[in-house]
């Protein structure tokens, strides 16, 4: 599948991003966990050159434990201060003034030095389409100020959020990069909804997420749709394993469209809605040794 989803929009947000990288002391990256470097906008690196970096792994509780110790390692390797979230219910969030700060220590040193005491820390939260960040922002304020949706691209214009006295927050759209160039990096991200469905054959989505899940939670599979998961047949189409496994789980669900054949199609919806909705369990779809 190739996908690519790139409007006119993430352009100008690109060049909004890089306009007002000046007037903040850090960035708050915002992530999947579930997917830390499919979710990641590699663009971000060279546009926040020079500042100190906060990696916020969201939606950790839907992410498999391990992977989480595993990627949390990866990114403080890399010289960024990490933290899990799960934005949904506000777990973990709590945490992000004072990792702010902390992150900022010496630089608030040197404002007491000049004399600047209670100057706040200003931190632009990034991040691509519904990976949580508006709902991130809502929670670290304590109130509905950033627009948060299901849809991908909701948030359009920057908005800045006062926290408290010691803390503002510049909310930016969700951007993505012009070309996916590991055709995995699109998958994850329309397993996930950060790319919208309109614009792909959910069927064929579907039946590579089945093919992905089988190789590393079988047992999930089993346990939700009560199906066998054959030993995939070496140099097998994914997307033909993953249709046989899409005809099972439908077939035990009692899916059948006129002419009693399954209904693939309902399937295929299903199951990302409830991959979506952690119905699947906790799972990583990525490892840092796969980056």
């Amino acid at each position: 599948m190739n996908i690519q989803w790139y409007p006119g929009h993430m352009t100008k947000t690109r060049r909004q991003i890089e306009a007002d990288m000046g007037q903040v002391d850090m960035v708050a990256e915002i992530i999947d966990a579930r997917i830390p470097i499919s979710s990641r906008n590699p663009d971000i690196d060279a546009i926040c050159a020079g500042k100190p970096r906060l990696i916020v792994l969201n939606r950790a509780d839907q992410a498999d434990p391990e992977g989480n110790r595993a990627w949390e390692k990866y990114f403080r390797g890399k010289g960024y201060a990490v933290m899990e979230t799960d934005a949904k219910t506000g777990k973990g969030v709590g945490q992000f003034s004072a990792a702010s700060r902390e992150l900022l220590r010496e630089q608030i040193e040197r404002w007491r030095a000049k004399g600047l005491v209670g100057r706040p820390v200003r931190a632009m939260v990034v991040g691509v389409p519904n990976v949580g960040k508006s709902t991130f922002i809502n929670q670290v304020a304590k109130r509905k100020s950033a627009k948060a949706g299901d849809r991908p691209g909701v948030t359009r214009g920057k908005q800045w959020v006062t926290v408290d006295q010691g803390l503002s927050l510049l909310d930016t759209p969700g951007i993505l990069w012009p070309k996916f160039e590991d055709e995995e990096v699109g998958l994850h991200l329309a397993y996930t909804g950060a790319v919208k469905d309109d614009i792909m054959d959910v069927e064929t989505l579907a039946c590579r997420l089945m093919d992905d899940m089988a190789k590393r939670y079988p047992g999930a599979l089993r346990e939700r749709y009560k199906v066998e998961v054959p030993s995939k047949a070496e140099g097998m189409d994914p997307v033909a394993y993953g249709y046989e496994l899409l005809q099972a789980a439908a077939a035990k669900r009692g899916f059948r469209i006129s002419g009693g054949d399954v209904d693939t199609e309902r399937m295929a919806h299903i199951l990302l809605d409830e991959l979506r909705g952690g119905k699947l369990g906790r799972f990583t779809l990525e490892m840092p040794e796969e980056s």
